[in-house]
């Protein structure tokens, strides 16, 4: 369970707190989004409209994570509920008219706009979860977790209907968060994971053809390294063959050869290493972390549960990210879809995350400051 930890100054607001932004913060998002772009250069083998094309979804997302945290936390918990049913309302939109787009339903055709429902549930799930514990004493009771379980439980299924397992897992990661937060039992943590053991074997048969093919290529990606197990193998080869400086930037062989699939949106990362080696991958992955330590930090500091329990939330939910995707790449987790932040090429998945960074910064910058 997440302590309380008073903050208290009775100096006057810096510019930053005035403008409701976290300069350390934003500093680690800067460059990781200048990484992004460099990598995708390569990626994309110098194709400078795709990076333009990037740099403006990075431009937005920017400007909205920055208008994000203008946003007094009180609103994100007066709206919750609100936010909640919304997206619930647009998950069911999307099983009943939803666009079909590689064999998922997945997107709603607005005819201005078309978009992934999917991306505003990772964040409107635990906002509500937050909202529910913080009512309630901490450590949650057991009824009390049974019903936030149901609010996690709803858009999880719905999501893995469409079906899209990858964002499914982040849905679930991120209410699951909150609840580890409030205080879960350690024990009721041992019960849930070996029920989830028992019912794997159920489970498999609930699984879609091609979801059976990649978790079984993730055991054994060689039984088809011309198919099916194709990826997993190649973004191994790219890895392994970044050594421990790289082959240098521009001068990876697999990414621009096209060994590598999906290199500048998913595989990225293999990209990334191939070119700038282990020492590379280390200094990224200390960049996430700082990133990660951050978030925390700024969560331990908020003043009320439904704060700290948000902003650490979303904090390990942006861990979940790059460690599924990572995972993925090097081998140890199946192949899901999910993106690399701020890293592999698009745009709906990058605004969330960053609007999730806006909601920390104002559940950070909005304490308030009383004399010490």
């Amino acid at each position: 369970m997440i302590a309380s930890v008073p903050h208290l100054s009775s100096r006057p607001q810096s510019l930053w707190q005035r403008i409701h932004l976290d300069p350390v913060l934003l500093s680690g998002l800067v460059i990781l989004a200048g990484i992004g772009l460099l990598v995708l250069y390569s990626a994309a083998d110098g194709n400078m409209v795709m990076v333009y094309k990037q740099g403006i979804r990075l431009g937005i997302a920017f400007g909205i994570m920055g208008l994000i945290a203008q946003i007094h936390p009180r609103t994100f918990y007066r709206w919750a509920p609100y936010f909640y049913a919304g997206g619930i309302i647009l998950l069911i939109a999307v099983l009943v008219l939803g666009d079909i787009g590689k064999g998922a339903q997945r997107w709603l055709d607005l005819g201005i706009i078309r978009f992934q429902p999917s991306e505003f549930v990772k964040i409107f799930t635990p906002m509500l979860v937050a909202r529910f514990l913080s009512q309630n004493p901490l450590p949650p009771q057991m009824k009390t977790i049974a019903l936030a379980g149901g609010w996690i439980l709803l858009p999880t299924l719905l999501i893995a209907k469409q079906p899209d397992l990858g964002t499914a897992l982040l849905v679930a990661s991120a209410g699951f968060a909150v609840l580890f937060f409030a205080g879960i039992p350690w024990r009721l943590l041992g019960i849930l994971a070996a029920a989830g053991l028992a019912a794997m074997p159920a489970l498999w048969f609930l699984l879609h053809d091609y979801q059976r093919d990649r978790l079984l290529m993730f055991l054994n990606p060689e039984q088809d390294p011309l198919g099916r197990g194709y990826h997993t193998i190649q973004a191994k080869i790219a890895i392994g063959s970044g050594g421990l400086w790289g082959k240098g930037w521009l001068e990876g062989t697999q990414s621009h050869l096209a060994f590598l699939p999906e290199p500048h949106t998913d595989f990225i990362f293999a990209v990334w290493a191939e070119e700038f080696g282990l020492l590379g991958c280390i200094a990224m992955l200390i960049l996430y972390l700082a990133i990660i330590a951050r978030g925390f930090f700024m969560a331990l500091q908020a003043q009320d549960s439904f704060s700290r329990l948000f902003g650490a939330g979303l904090s390990l939910t942006f861990f979940v990210y790059v460690f599924v995707n990572i995972g993925m790449v090097i081998g140890i987790l199946p192949v899901v879809g999910v993106p690399l932040p701020l890293v592999s090429y698009g745009g709906t998945s990058m605004v969330t995350v960053m609007a999730g960074f806006g909601i920390m910064m104002s559940l950070y910058t909005h304490r308030r400051l009383v004399p010490s």
